[in-house]
């Protein structure tokens, strides 16, 4: 038997309730419909972010081909231009720069933002929580304990006081966004390590004469990755937002590199006399985000075990 874990999203990582429920299913079933692709696809919601978020993917990377103008270059003569300007279809900024080209430009940062620190926040947590759910004892505690030092201050403030003690830019945002993500991730780990190792097939495979190695790769971290790794996909939107955040505080990306989060800031000043400079990239962030969670929530319901009896 198989254990995977599911949960809703939340506005905060809670990986105790995502590893709360777990649930079966035969192993033959998990190796026919590992992605279960129909369920996927039946859910309307997913599947439109899906294409959502591949456009805006390819037109980040696609940005210096692609984007009008260079995102850097200002005009004195055209700050402020509105939407649907000649030449400039979402306007200009306060400096005169091309809105629709920083866009572009931008998020190749805050798309980077978002990735790059889940994925290593998640091999971390993947690692430890494996280590500590599996081992147990007097390790277990080791991990678990040095994780809930983490726990103790909230995720934003501890990742704004990491990126404080260093130089502002893009890897100081990543360093600090993926310290502050492994121990949520590394609880979800070890929660679901903890449920597989307690199942008869892990059992079955000791008396097979499986060793720690063997029963670690091909039988536990299998059945840890589905719900880990719908726990990444709805953690990547947030994470947008926390890297914004801490663009728009100064501690990430620097002027006048595009960043959606920077775009915000700089367009706070002028937010009564031109709200489109805030507005759309603001606008920007929270759709990206809400794609990304469409997306985990399609993939939740894609691994969850029960929809393969129905």
């Amino acid at each position: 038997m198989v254990t995977t874990s599911l949960s809703e999203p939340a506005a905060e990582p809670n990986a105790e309730a995502i590893a709360a429920e777990l649930g079966t299913v035969d192993a033959p079933v998990i190796a026919t419909r590992r992605w279960r692709l129909a369920a996927f696809t039946r859910d309307r919601a997913a599947l439109v972010a899906s294409i959502f978020l591949l456009i805006v993917c390819a037109a980040a990377v696609l940005a210096p081909w692609i984007s009008p103008y260079d995102p850097n270059v200002a005009s004195g003569q055209l700050r402020f231009a509105p939407p649907l300007t000649p030449g400039h279809i979402l306007g200009t900024d306060e400096q005169g720069r091309d809105m629709l080209s920083r866009l572009l430009w931008g998020g190749r940062i805050s798309l980077l933002v978002g990735l790059v620190p889940v994925a290593l926040a998640s091999a971390a947590g993947l690692v430890l929580g494996l280590v500590a759910g599996y081992a147990g004892g007097i390790i277990d505690q080791l991990i678990m304990r040095t994780l809930d030092v983490l726990f103790a201050f909230p995720m934003v403030l501890l990742a704004i006081a990491i990126a404080g003690v260093l130089t502002p830019g893009i890897s100081t945002e990543i360093i600090a966004i993926a310290v502050v993500l492994i121990p949520y991730v590394g609880r979800l780990a070890r929660t679901a390590t903890l449920g597989v190792v307690a199942m008869p097939f892990i059992e079955a495979a000791r008396a097979a004469g499986a060793s720690r190695t063997a029963l670690l790769a091909r039988y536990i971290t299998p059945n840890v990755l589905p719900p880990l790794l719908v726990y990444a996909t709805t953690l990547i939107g947030l994470m947008i937002v926390v890297g914004s955040g801490l663009s728009f505080l100064g501690l990430g990306v620097q002027p006048p590199t595009a960043d959606w989060g920077s775009m915000v800031s700089e367009g706070r000043e002028v937010l009564a006399t031109a709200p489109f400079v805030t507005l759309l990239p603001g606008l920007v962030i929270v759709v990206v985000s809400l794609a990304f969670n469409f997306i985990g929530d399609g993939l939740r319901d894609a691994l969850d075990p029960r929809s393969a009896r129905r």
